[in-house]
């Protein structure tokens, strides 16, 4: 009994109790900077300034590139067998099921609140989505059409306009200048491709024509994916999300024109039917992975990656496999390699830095994370200037 009494003594001293009320009001601020933590981080993901910016943290130049130049190869292989060995001869109307698809999965996103937000309308104008969902459309229908008539070879041959037509575009519309250097190490990559390449030219006249048709709309639809991006804080999913349904649009438009009759009447078997369904699957990761590179460097980049997985996919074969593409194929190939690594160098070397448009969510979003650094006894940048 005289145990206990002591104890409640103690509990009730003045000095004990302001010892307990003390680390009640510490556990109080610490959970109420918890709160503002989370708060700003919410924000932080709920705005298009913030979504770009956890874009740009997740996934950088290096991972956007790589993404897209395994997706890359997969898809045109996979697009090659549907359109040749399956037979589905309708490259409009799987192009469709690819952006259908694309769509659904999107909505899936949007419907769990994991889709990231859009920019406000007043900052980009619906005719600037307008003509990107027109020539994404027009792009990749091209494209497709392209593969079902022309050769792989024929088709990276193509692609190798599509560098210097960028160049000269954002020099006429953007006034964006490209050093003597890169001009020349572009001017590397695309003889070495077009070497690599030359052994495999097999093309349809009507094919051939669909390639050339296909170079220009190439060119813009990458250079507004690349501008819209870092420009106007679009992340790619709302990108996406936003142009679709004006592509799929186009494309509906597109079918009777370039596709012939009688795409029910095909042979929708399971084996066919699963071909169809994961070459829309990478045709969705093709186009994601895309505007993550396209949002995370730049147009005429993302062309040199195209011709470098053709050079890649070239010497792949001849080393691991020992397919024998002939001397002069791999001559070229290793010259265009050459030339992408001068590239490359040369934009490490002079970085072009992208202004970062100022946010009202950052500042409480860097408070609550210093108070809680603080609290813990660590001092990062932001409670730097305020230490002795």
């Amino acid at each position: 009994m005289l145990c206990s009494r002591k104890m409640f003594n103690f509990f009730f001293r003045k000095d004990v109790r302001k010892i307990l009320k003390r680390k009640d009001s510490d556990a109080g601020e610490r959970g109420k900077a918890l709160e503002d933590l989370r708060a700003s981080l919410y924000n932080e993901l709920r705005t298009s300034e913030g979504a770009k910016r956890q874009q740009q943290r997740v996934c950088g130049p290096t991972v956007a590139l790589s993404f897209n130049f395994l997706v890359a190869v997969g898809i045109i292989l996979m697009n090659k067998l549907v359109l040749g060995r399956v037979g589905f001869n309708y490259p409009i109307f799987l192009t469709f099921i690819h952006y259908s698809l694309s769509w659904f999965l999107m909505a899936i996103l949007n419907a769990f609140s994991l889709l990231p937000a859009s920019p406000p309308s007043k900052s980009t104008p619906f005719s600037s989505l307008l003509a990107l969902g027109t020539v994404m459309s027009v792009s990749t229908g091209l494209a497709n059409v392209s593969l079902k008539y022309n050769s792989v070879g024929f088709y990276q041959m193509a692609k190798i306009a599509v560098t210097p037509t960028i160049v000269l575009a954002e020099f006429v519309f953007f006034r964006k200048k490209v050093s003597f250097q890169k001009v020349l190490a572009l001017a590397v990559v695309c003889v070495g491709v077009a070497v690599a390449t030359v052994t495999d030219l097999q093309f349809h006249f009507f094919g051939a024509c669909v390639a050339l048709a296909w170079i220009i709309p190439s060119a813009v639809n990458k250079i507004l994916w690349s501008n819209l991006q870092q420009q106007e804080n679009w992340t790619a999913l709302a990108l996406m999300w936003k142009t679709t349904p004006i592509t799929l649009f186009f494309l509906v438009t597109l079918m009777p024109w370039l596709d012939p009759p009688g795409f029910l009447s095909f042979n929708w078997n399971f084996t066919n039917t699963t071909a169809i369904i994961l070459s829309a699957v990478f045709g969705f990761l093709l186009q994601w992975s895309g505007a993550l590179a396209l949002g995370a460097t730049s147009a005429t980049t993302h062309v040199v990656l195209g011709q470098f997985k053709t050079c890649v996919i070239l010497l792949g074969g001849f080393i691991l496999f020992g397919s024998n593409p002939g001397s002069t194929s791999l001559c070229g190939a290793i010259i265009a390699l050459a030339g992408m690594s001068v590239y490359t160098y040369l934009n490490l070397v002079n970085p072009k830095h992208l202004p970062n448009k100022s946010s009202p969510i950052k500042a409480p979003f860097s408070l609550a994370k210093s108070k809680l650094s603080k609290e813990n006894g660590i001092c990062d940048e932001n409670c730097g200037a305020e230490s002795v």
